[in-house]
């Protein structure tokens, strides 16, 4: 198969995504569709949720604990947002990585087809769970605008912050995927890892909270550059970091290379084992 024959070139990574472009946007759309499939206010929700969170985050934080976020000076309602900022990537780890290690089971139907091109299921999850996290931005840049009187400019750099992050997940997607169809242990594993970066990232707390020593070692969890460059370019006007995204993105890379490759050997015997 064309899929399999391309598992040891690089290129292959992204060459999924570009030849079947349509078929993953259709299948995202399904898949984000049959989330509100029977509610009443259906793709509402998208926006509705985050607005009603954001919302309370603003009231407990800013109004109730009148949190600060060290030493800098937010404003009224600006931890809630920094805190809400640092949730959304959060979010999308979350929401791909607990979906990883049964993507591969949960869509039989389609691995038992010989001319379905498995490898994009990676990215379909990559498109809905960026779905649902650029309408949480777009809510978290509204509150920004009401809170702070505008919307800094390096708002603009975001899908530069963001590009490599997908890199890293979709790499993650094919990785945990492949493992979860032999090891089903994977998913109680995934549960716990998506628990514990959540209060091992900055999102509650700024890095110049922790003790010097460990400020420096908080850069090893992939969230924490992502949360940090995001917050800056969204709310705080400041140019992301290159320098650092640069050298995100060869670990993403490397990473995603390595799960695409694994993927790959993988997946001809993910019929016989499902």
């Amino acid at each position: 198969m064309e899929g399999i024959n391309d598992s040891l070139n690089p290129k292959g990574i992204f060459t999924s995504l570009v030849k079947y472009q349509s078929l993953i946007r259709q299948l995202a759309k399904r898949e984000v569709s049959s989330r509100y499939r029977g509610s009443v206010m259906g793709f509402f929700w998208t926006l509705l949720n985050p607005l009603l969170m954001l919302t309370i985050y603003t009231f407990i934080f800013g109004y109730v604990f009148k949190a600060r976020w060290g030493d800098m000076n937010l404003g009224d309602g600006g931890f809630a947002l920094t805190l809400f900022c640092g949730l959304i990537v959060h979010g999308v780890f979350a929401e791909c990585i607990n979906r990883a290690p049964t993507l591969i089971s949960s869509n039989v139907n389609y691995v038992k087809k010989v001319v379905f091109p498995v490898e994009i299921l990676p990215w379909v999850t990559i498109y809905a769970a960026f779905f649902h996290a650029l309408m949480s931005f777009l809510v978290l840049l509204i509150f920004s605008l009401i809170v702070n009187g505008n919307i800094p400019i390096t708002a603009l750099w975001l899908p530069v912050v963001l590009a490599p992050y997908v890199i890293f997940l979709v790499g993650c997607l094919w990785l945990f995927s492949a493992l979860g169809v032999y090891l089903s242990d994977i998913q109680q594993l995934m549960g716990v890892m998506t628990t514990a970066l959540l209060f091992l990232s900055p999102v509650f707390y700024p890095i110049s909270a922790l003790p010097e020593v460990l400020q420096g070692w908080i850069y090893l969890n992939p969230l924490t550059l992502i949360m940090e460059q995001s917050r800056e370019v969204l709310l705080w006007g400041h140019s992301p970091d290159f320098k650092l995204l640069f050298l995100y993105s060869i670990v993403a890379l490397t990473i995603a290379i390595f799960g695409f490759v694994l993927f790959q050997k993988s997946r001809r015997g993910f019929a016989d084992v499902l």
